[in-house]
């Protein structure tokens, strides 16, 4: 090991000091010497799930409501990201996705798994029943390429955070349950259900090392790995541990074993959930989640110690943090998800999601170029505003800002930028008979205004960090000089399990102000 990290040093130093120059705006986890340090993205990449397919490795994560669902991210090294694709372009099945006669936060891709199988990609998840749903439903979607397109499947089946799962012997499958766990049989175009429910596991966990308390599993991916049958499920919540079922047959009897308990890095929150990768030298690797509070839900990479036949995570069965990168049998530039966009190009960033299904007559890259243009559709408030266009804060400390062009605007139009969450907060220009102020409203209230606002630009910055979790707001009148506006906003998840975000913005209060432009030149993101 230590031979690998002195070559690294000798023959990668100028091109990985390149590289890390190049993402010093964004966390990285790539230290540059042959280590990285957790975690993987400082960001919201919730339940995640992982295969490798030849030299490339493709995770998946929940998005919940944001529009494209169900993000893919790809690496050739298990440490450094880029952005993929997504399995969903929209959501079909309600009109309140398109926020008509409602809304459908909470609803859309959950606990997303998945698999390559000859030549195909599959993504699997499921949609909660709650939050305006009366009934919960299971989605398989299919592809040749990660970048898509996709064919989407809705079974009436729900399947609670599934694994999918190709047997040895041409069999599909999906794990799934909270608590009570089952195996359900697809039929082999993976289409849908063939045969019923069968319970596997219905025992719960006082702790992590006693059974028979309340604490139930979830979020289990399935692997068949020396003719034996593995499942990886997490129990305890937020503040909870790793668990692993182990048969010779895929339905049981199933023994288990925990193989993490450790929440030293971001006490009192615990590592759980997530799913294992095998590399071609047949070593393996296990990424797994760590809730980070209004951050989100964080990736963590964990090195895999088969003991006893037992995928054990960690080193010596504890995280500490810092570790050998995975040996690919090849060095590669440190990269990460994109953030800032000057919106030069004619199709949205990877990095981007709306909160609901765009109108996609109410938004364009194409109409001034250069500019991402979000005209106004009717609201009463930034939280049921269609078009509002979001992208991941970060941790531990990121900085979003953003300069708008505002000579678009008509009566009634509130465009700007802020977190979005429940409570949300946001700087923006609003403008009423002709006039235009410049406000700071924290979660439906104006705490601060400047009237008699004259100009056609705005610079608008908005801070956040882990510690406490606050955002902060700023203004400039002409994008050097930037004034502290109206107050902190304490971030918090009303919004269950969905992370803050950066948001970008343009709404009307009247119908008059109905398709006022705003003219967002560029986003800048920075780790500062």
């Amino acid at each position: 090991m230590i031979e690998r990290v002195c070559l690294f040093v000798l023959f990668g130093f100028l091109s990985l000091s390149v590289a890390k120059a190049q993402v010093t705006n964004t966390w990285s986890p790539d230290n540059g010497n042959g280590t990285f340090t957790n975690p993987l993205m400082w960001g919201d990449w919730p339940d995640p799930d992982i295969i490798r397919v030849g030299d490339d490795f493709y995770f998946i994560s929940t998005s919940m409501h944001y529009v494209p669902g169900c993000p893919i991210a790809t690496s050739k090294d298990l440490v450094n990201w880029t952005m993929a694709g997504y399995a969903v372009e929209r959501y079909d099945e309600d009109p309140r996705f398109d926020m008509k006669g409602g809304t459908m936060y909470l609803n859309g891709s959950w606990a997303a798994t998945i698999r390559h199988h000859k030549g195909k990609f599959y993504v699997g998840f499921c949609t909660p029943k709650g939050w305006g749903r009366e009934k919960g439903h299971f989605s398989i979607c299919i592809a040749d390429s990660v970048q898509g397109p996709w064919e989407r499947t809705i079974f009436p089946e729900f399947l609670y955070d599934p694994g999918l799962f190709f047997d040895e012997d041409g069999k599909v499958y999906v794990v799934h349950g909270q608590g009570t766990l089952y195996i359900t049989e697809l039929n082999e175009d993976v289409k849908s259900v063939k045969g019923e429910n069968v319970k596997i596991w219905e025992q719960r966990f006082v702790n992590a090392n006693e059974l028979g308390g309340r604490f139930g599993m979830e979020g289990a991916h399935m692997y068949k790995i020396d003719g034996k049958y593995y499942i990886t499920c997490p129990a305890g919540g937020t503040e909870g541990w790793q668990i692993c079922l182990r048969s010779d047959s895929i339905y049981g009897p199933y023994e288990h074993k925990l193989i993490i308990n450790d929440n030293s890095s971001y006490p009192p929150n615990g590592l759980h959930q997530g799913g294992m990768v095998q590399l071609k030298n047949g070593d393996w690797w296990f990424i797994i989640m760590q809730d980070r509070g209004a951050i989100g839900r964080v990736p963590i990479l964990l090195p895999v110690e088969w003991v006893d036949g037992w995928p054990m995570l960690g080193s010596g069965n504890k995280d500490v943090v810092t570790y050998p990168k995975p040996e690919v049998g090849k060095m590669y530039p440190i990269v990460a998800p994109e953030t800032s966009d000057e919106f030069n190009g004619e199709k949205l960033g990877l990095q981007w999601q709306w909160n609901h299904n765009p109108d996609p007559a109410k938004w364009s890259l194409t109409e001034r170029k250069g500019y991402m243009r979000l005209k106004a559709s009717p609201s009463d408030s930034l939280r049921v505003a269609r078009n509002t266009l979001t992208q991941r804060v970060q941790g531990p400390v990121s900085e979003g800002s953003v300069e708008i062009d505002l000579s678009g605007l008509k009566d009634g139009n509130i465009a700007g930028f802020g977190i979005f969450q429940k409570p949300y907060a946001y700087v923006a220009v609003e403008q009423v008979e002709g006039k235009r102020r410049i406000v700071m409203c924290n979660d439906e209230t104006i705490i601060e205004s400047i009237e008699a606002f004259t100009g056609d630009k705005i610079w608008i910055r908005a801070r956040v960090t882990d510690r406490g979790f606050v955002a902060k707001f700023y203004y400039s009148l002409d994008g050097k000089k930037y004034y502290a506006i109206g107050n902190d906003l304490m971030m918090k998840l009303g919004l269950n399990w969905t992370a803050n975000r950066f948001a970008l913005f343009n709404f009307s209060k009247t119908k008059e102000g109905v398709d006022g432009f705003a003219d967002f030149n560029w986003f800048r993101f920075t780790n500062k």
